[in-house]
């Protein structure tokens, strides 16, 4: 029997199950075992590397954040790509019109927003279907995921519930957070135990014996498990796979020209949702307007701007380092690491301008969190406290060693040109 087929059947046992107290033991180990199967599935589509994007589909990383969008064909993603970025993607009047990963670039309050427009994908992309796979992979990569519907097919297609079970079965979750839960694997013997510091009531009467059995399901035997929140047998296994990817997501729907005032106001009011028409220019303008879609994108991608300043001078409002909440954090720690290196080694303290600051200036260490506009002035450590930290020595052979590396090399083509 094939992986397909076991998991088909595991399915078909899940429907006919019924949902209490007496069966959540049984539940739990069945979706333990399809968890794994596919994700088995998902590695043997992908050549056991769990991703590649394959021809059309590679695409280099760059800018602030990157944003997917993903739905089924003809709900206007080309459209939209051409109306966010100066990018030109071929659109039609017939399905499947892109065939490749077409990227554009999204400017914005002074970032860079990379902005992806992906095939669509029918029923069954997580198995390989339409090229399903390498949208998925690429899905993966990104930041943020913006999932275009078409308001006029939903009532009757149900696409955003199918789109939501295509991302799921391959380990991508929509708009959550990682369960606050410790797996700590043994090598002594013990079994597994188990430690939670909230009621656990969505695990069953026992839930250290459906812990026990889903961990056996993936052959860990002995480890120490703690779970600092109440969780779902879905959330435990997630944990223990450790390849799932969480992402935030909006939903998009689009083509609202089409439909009545009443099925809009339904539609607007789904979580995590907007609506609005491309072709009408709806919550949707051009590349350089400021709109609702754009500033849904700004806040799910967790983008925040920090203005820099030199002592004595004004700050630079022209140029903002953007920080990423989803990348490297808004921390002062982060911005210095955006800039260079060798300003977040020899950073003293820095003085914060802003909401995220008590009073202005305020002192701050490398773990203070800016808000969107701070204004930020770096101080930098003395000779003398550069000269107490342990590594100084070894930086200073470095540079010298650097330095003495470039008189060398300028020396000979010095020569080589009094030579010929």
């Amino acid at each position: 029997m094939g992986v397909m087929e076991k998991i088909k059947e595991i399915e078909a046992e899940m429907a006919r199950t019924q949902k209490n107290k007496a069966t959540n033991y049984h539940l739990g180990t069945l979706k333990a075992k399809l968890a794994r199967l596919r994700n088995e599935l998902f590695v043997e589509q992908s050549g056991g590397g769990g991703g590649g994007g394959g021809e059309g589909f590679d695409v280099a990383r760059n800018g602030d954040a990157r944003v997917a969008l993903i739905g089924f064909p003809s709900v206007g993603k080309s459209t939209l790509l051409s109306r966010l970025t100066s990018t030109q993607s071929e659109a039609a009047a017939y399905e499947f019109t892109t065939l490749t990963c077409i990227p554009g670039v999204l400017n914005y309050k002074g970032s860079k927003i990379q902005v992806l427009d992906l095939p669509g994908i029918i029923e069954g992309a997580a198995h390989g279907a339409g090229r399903g796979k390498e949208v998925i992979a690429v899905a993966r990569s990104a930041d943020a995921i913006l999932i275009v519907l078409d308001a006029g097919k939903e009532g009757l297609n149900r696409h955003r519930e199918i789109l939501e079970q295509e991302l799921e079965t391959v380990g991508i979750r929509l708009n959550q957070r990682p369960p606050d839960v410790t797996v700590s694997k043994r090598k002594s013997g013990g079994g597994v135990r188990f430690a939670s510091t909230v009621p656990q009531t969505l695990l069953g009467p026992e839930p250290e014996k459906l812990v026990t059995q889903i961990l056996r399901e993936y052959k860990i035997t002995t480890a120490d498990v703690l779970a600092r929140e109440e969780i779902t047998v879905d959330q435990l296994v997630d944990v223990v796979v450790g390849n799932r990817e969480y992402k935030p997501c909006l939903y998009l729907y689009n083509k609202i020209d089409t439909i009545t005032i009443e099925e809009v106001d339904q539609l607007a009011r789904q979580p995590h949702s907007i609506v609005g028409s491309v072709n009408k220019r709806w919550n949707i303008g051009d590349p350089m307007e400021d709109d609702l879609l754009k500033a849904k994108l700004w806040e799910y991608l967790g983008l925040t701007r920090v203005y820099t300043k030199r002592k004595g001078s004004p700050p630079d409002l022209e140029e903002p380092v953007i920080l990423s909440e989803i990348r490297k954090g808004t921390s002062v720690k982060s911005l210095c690491s955006n800039i260079s290196t060798q300003m977040l080694r020899d950073l003293n303290y820095a003085l914060v301008w802003g909401t995220s600051a008590k009073h202005s200036p305020q002192r701050c260490g490398l773990n203070h969190k800016l808000d969107d506009e701070d204004v930020v002035q770096i101080v930098t450590k003395t000779i003398k406290q550069q000269q107490l930290d342990k590594s100084y020595t070894s930086l200073a052979q470095q540079y010298q060693d650097k330095h003495s590396k470039k008189r060398l090399e300028a020396k000979k083509q010095k020569q080589k040109k009094l030579r010929g």
